[in-house]
C-alpha cells in the first residue's frame, strides 16, 4: 500500500476517485434523460430509447469483471486512466458518426464507464486499509451527485444549445478526471491485499474466483435487492406522488427528499461502518427500506415525507456499505476483479429492477408492487442470518 494513505486518512484522495465515479454517474443519466429529445430530432421511437440506455448498462456488465480483472494483474490507475480516455474519446465520437449510430457511442462509453468506474472501486478499498466505510461513503456521496446534478445541466445545456453538446459537457468532465487522477499515488503490488505479482498476465482467474465465492453471494443479492429499492427511488416515487395530485412544487420537494437523504447518508454511515459494524449497518440499511416501500402506497403528507427520507437512508447505507463489505471479503490478488463483479450485479438490478417492478405494478397495481419489493428487501436478510460482525473489517463468514 503506498504509505501516505494506508497510516493517515486522505480526503483528497477519496474525492478525486469520487469524482472518477462521478464521471460515469454523470455521463450515464446527462443523455438518458435528454433521450427524448434525440428520438424527436431523429425519429425514432420509445423502444430505441429503451435500447440506447440499455446498450450502456449492457456493456459495463460485460467489461467491469474483465477491466477489474486486468487491473488486478496491470495496474489498477494505469487501468482506470485509460477507461476515463476511452470514455472521453467515445463521447467525442457523437460528431463523427451519424446521429443513428448513437448506440454504438452509448456502447463505447459503456465499455470506458465500466473500467473508470470498477477500478476507482477498487483503489478506495487498495488505498484505505483502515476507515474503509468512511472513503466508500465520500466516495459514493459525490458519484451519486452525478445522477442529481445531471438531468438540471442536462436539460439546460439541450435548452442554450442542442443535443450534441451534452457530449461536450460528459467529455469535459472525463478530462477534468483524467487530469486529477494524474495526482494519484501508485499502489504499491508488494505486500498489498490488492495485486499478485505470481503472474503478471490477465486470467479469468479473479473473476471466476470472486463468482464462486460462497462468502460472496449472499452480498452480492444484497446488492440486487437494493438496486431494485434504486429503481424505485427514481423511478416508481415519482409515480406514486404524482398519482396523489399534489402541485409540481409539492412533487418536488418531495421527491428531492429520498435523493437528498440517499445522497447524504453515505459518508455518514461509512463512517458507523468502520466505529461498528459493515454487515450490521448492511442489515439495518436493509430494514429500513423494506419497511419503507412497504409503507409508501398507504401514507401521504407528513408521514410521506418522513417515509422517502427514511427510504433513502436506508439504500444509501446499503449500497455504500455493500462496496466496503464486498472490497474486505476479495480474495489477495482478485479485488479487482471482485469489484468489477459486483459492479455487474448492481447493472444487472438496474436494468431488471424497475422492469420487474413495473410488470408487477401493471398486472396488479402499485401498492402490490411496492409492498412485494419491500418483502423482498426484509426476506433477503435471511441470507444473512448468522453471519459475524466484526467492527471495521467484517470476515462475512458464519458464526
Amino acid at each position: 500500500m503506498a504509505k501516505s494513505t494506508a497510516v493517515k486518512f486522505s480526503l483528497k484522495i477519496a474525492m478525486i476517485l469520487g469524482f472518477v465515479g462521478f464521471v460515469t454517474s454523470f455521463g450515464a443519466h446527462i443523455v438518458a434523460v435528454n433521450l427524448p429529445v434525440y428520438a424527436q430530432q431523429v425519429g425514432v421511437g420509445l423502444a430505441v430509447i429503451g435500447l440506447l440506455i440499455a446498450a450502456y448498462d449492457l456493456a459495463e456488465v460485460v467489461a467491469k469483471p474483465i477491466f477489474g480483472a486486468i487491473a488486478d494483474k496491470q495496474g489498477m490507475k494505469k487501468t482506470m486512466l485509460i477507461g476515463i480516455a476511452l470514455f472521453s474519446l467515445a463521447s467525442l465520437t457523437y460528431f463523427l458518426v451519424d446521429p443513428r449510430l448513437l448506440i454504438l457511442v452509448r456502447f463505447l462509453q459503456g465499455v470506458g464507464a465500466a473500467a473508470l468506474s470498477a477500478v476507482s472501486l477498487a483503489l478506495i478499498g487498495t488505498y484505505y486499509v483502515q476507515s474503509r466505510g468512511r472513503a466508500y461513503g465520500i466516495y459514493n456521496a459525490i458519484k451519486g451527485a452525478g445522477y442529481v446534478l445531471s438531468p438540471v445541466l442536462g436539460g439546460l445545456i439541450v435548452m442554450k444549445s442542442n443535443f450534441g453538446a451534452i457530449f461536450l459537457a460528459a467529455a469535459a468532465v472525463g478530462v477534468i478526471a483524467f487530469i486529477l487522477s494524474l495526482f494519484l499515488p501508485e499502489p504499491e503490488k508488494a505486500g498489498g491485499s490488492a495485486f499478485d505479482d505470481d503472474d503478471d498476465d490477465f486470467s479469468l482467474k479473479g473473476i471466476i474466483t470472486a463468482f464462486r465465492d460462497p462468502v460472496l453471494w449472499p452480498w452480492f443479492v444484497v446488492i440486487i435487492v437494493n438496486m431494485f429499492f434504486v429503481g424505485i427511488l427514481f423511478g416508481f416515487l415519482p409515480v406514486r406522488v404524482y398519482n396523489l395530485g399534489y402541485s409540481p412544487l409539492a412533487m418536488g420537494t418531495l421527491l428531492a427528499i429520498p435523493t437528498t437523504s440517499y445522497l447524504l447518508i453515505q459518508p455518514v454511515a461509512g463512517r458507523l461502518a468502520d466505529q461498528i459494524s459493515t454487515s450490521l449497518t448492511i442489515k439495518v440499511g436493509l430494514v429500513l427500506s423494506g419497511i419503507s416501500m412497504i409503507l409508501v402506497p398507504f401514507v401521504s403528507g407528513v408521514p410521506l415525507a418522513l417515509v422517502f427520507l427514511v427510504a433513502g437512508i436506508g439504500i444509501g447505507t446499503v449500497w455504500t456499505n455493500t462496496d466496503a463489505l464486498v472490497s474486505n471479503l476479495a480474495k489477495s490478488g482478485s479485488l479487482g476483479a471482485t469489484m468489477g463483479v459486483a459492479g455487474s450485479f448492481k447493472e444487472i438490478g438496474d436494468m431488471a429492477g424497475p422492469l420487474i417492478i413495473g410488470l408487477v405494478a401493471q398486472a396488479f397495481g402499485l401498492t402490490t408492487g411496492f409492498v412485494a419489493c419491500g418483502l423482498m428487501g426484509l426476506l433477503s436478510l435471511l441470507l444473512l442470518a448468522g453471519r459475524r460482525n466484526i467492527s471495521g473489517l467484517d470476515t462475512g463468514e458464519m458464526e
